[in-house]
């Protein structure tokens, strides 16, 4: 079968790779649509991102919907047909974070296309895939490949809405208006935030936030001083969600976070890490939380996804051949086009 193999940075080839054996308690699934996520680029553009590298060729993805081609012997609770959505994390479920119910924190965890582990765990932008019955969630015949796709992204922004706690009715700012921004905003919305606040430096992503459900947009390049209005009175906003992984976005949300606000940090510096203001955190007793991937947060993505309680299909900008495949991550690459690309390997 034919896969996107990355080998250095600007390196990304068509490649022909093996099947892996179905085991008899495996599905095969023919892989449909594939999202290109931030990750990707940082492979494609970069060869890594801080300190982890891509040290030998790696199959990239980790945002695919597919159908099930076979299933194994020993398998009942999928059929040859079924749509679905195939959740990338693989944890162990044997170390003691598994045990605990941390399983976005396993100790040995495989997760598609990823370069943290030597060897590296090979990814999912492929015509074919072997995936464990538990990874594929079934897909409602109203959810289109693409929306499949999009399970894992809307998975991080759900768990990032789960690590910050009550949002029934609370004021949320969100730093950072790429695809897992837009996603936050939906997810802060369907858990009951009242007033949200979208901030970027690039128009385009705004115009796609405010698509999905902002209350206001506040583009920071052009009015620095846009949420000067939101700091009177030691600021407004109760939850901060920083998606961009940029120091001064966080910076520069402090002051319109009121006392004892919650700041939650999805986004990940990709030149290292950031410095924070400590006397600001300690005067107002801010809560900084980080959110790291997801774990039972997939099935609830495709759950809501399936039954229509959100919309990602304002988010999906363009979709192309995966043979087209620097023209795809170009396009990805360029936040006044687009959002989120999604590759076709049918």
């Amino acid at each position: 079968m034919q896969a996107l193999v990355i080998h250095a940075a600007g390196d990304l080839r068509v490649e022909a790779v093996e099947t892996p054996p179905l085991g008899e308690q495996q599905l095969l699934v023919r892989v449909r649509c594939g999202g290109i996520c931030g990750s990707d680029l940082h492979y494609y553009q970069h060869g890594g991102f801080g300190t982890v590298r891509v040290k030998e060729p790696m199959v990239l993805g980790h945002e695919v919907a597919g159908v099930v081609e076979a299933v194994g012997s020993a398998v009942r609770s999928h059929a040859q047909g079924d749509r679905i959505a195939i959740s990338p994390s693989r944890p162990c479920g044997a170390c003691r974070f598994c045990q605990q119910g941390l399983h976005n924190h396993c100790l040995d965890m495989r997760y598609y296309g990823s370069a943290m582990r030597t060897p590296h765990v090979q990814g999912a932008f492929r015509q074919q895939i072997v995936v464990e019955p538990a990874q594929a969630h079934r897909l409602a015949d109203s959810v289109s490949d693409a929306e499949g796709a999009l399970a894992e992204p809307l998975s991080v922004a759900l768990h990032a809405v789960r690590r910050a706690g009550d949002l029934l009715g609370k004021r949320v700012l969100v730093t950072g208006c790429g695809p897992i921004g837009a996603l936050l905003v939906i997810a802060a919305r369907r858990a009951g935030a009242a007033h949200i606040v979208a901030t970027d430096v690039a128009a385009a992503p705004l115009r796609a936030a405010a698509r999905v459900g902002t209350d206001e947009t506040v583009n920071v390049a052009e009015d620095a001083a846009g949420l000067a209005r939101f700091s009177a009175d030691k600021g407004s906003f109760d939850v901060l969600f920083e998606a961009s992984g940029n120091e001064r976005a966080l910076r520069g949300a402090f002051d319109a976070l009121r006392p004892r606000g919650v700041i939650v940090q999805v986004g990940i510096a990709g030149g290292g890490d950031m410095t924070l203001p400590l006397n600001t955190l300690v005067a107002k007793e801010f809560d900084l939380r980080g959110a790291f991937r997801f774990h039972e947060e997939f099935a609830v993505a495709v759950e809501l996804l399936n039954k229509g309680l959100v919309d990602v299909k304002p988010l999906i900008s363009a979709t192309l051949p995966y043979r087209d495949a620097a023209r795809a991550f170009a396009l990805a690459a360029d936040r006044s086009q687009a959002m989120k690309v999604v590759l076709d390997f049918e």
